[in-house]
């Protein structure tokens, strides 16, 4: 049982992380771009395809002029990632370059988990910009959104149970 004054510390501590979390997240990544002169003007009928990967998916991305459509595979963006995060993470790209309401972007994703193929949405998105507005594209990359993640799972090796899992040893 905590007395009051353990209570009062362990309240102060936690409110104490919540607001350091709060802070490093919001820092920096995703305030939009500040840009000399106008942005490009993408026509609606000119289509910027790319594609993004991460992990296991591959996403195929089409941007057009719009009015700031985003659907993944004929659905719309808020069914496909029903957590906000995903979405988000989907998005970033559009929201860093401040082309969040004035691009239509349509997605065909296979393979992988939904935390993957948000990564590959995010990743072709990103290099459609630099097509549509080659100027974006120092800024995307410090911020690293062009660059392809290329962790994946490690392959199994003979004798191990999984990658680097070993058998239970028994001396006796």
């Amino acid at each position: 049982m905590l007395s009051a004054e353990e209570r009062a510390r362990v309240e102060a501590e936690a409110d104490e992380r919540a607001r350091a979390e709060a802070e490093a997240t919001a820092e920096g990544t995703d305030e939009p771009l500040v840009r000399e002169g106008p942005r490009v003007q993408l026509p609606t009928e000119r289509i910027v395809q790319a594609t993004g990967k991460r992990k296991n998916s591959i996403a195929r991305v089409i941007i057009r002029g719009g009015g700031g459509e985003f659907n993944v595979n004929g659905r719309k963006i808020d069914d496909y990632f029903p957590r906000p995060h995903l979405q988000t993470l989907a998005r970033q790209p559009l929201v860093v370059a401040g082309y969040d309401g004035t691009i239509d972007v349509t997605v065909r994703v296979h393979g992988g988990g939904v935390a993957g193929q948000a990564g590959a949405i995010r990743h072709g998105v990103a290099k459609a910009l630099t097509e549509v507005d080659p100027e974006l594209r120092g800024e995307l990359k410090r911020r690293g959104l062009l660059t392809r993640d290329a962790r994946i799972k490690e392959r199994r090796k003979a004798g191990l149970k999984k990658a680097r899992k070993r058998p239970q040893f028994s001396k006796r």
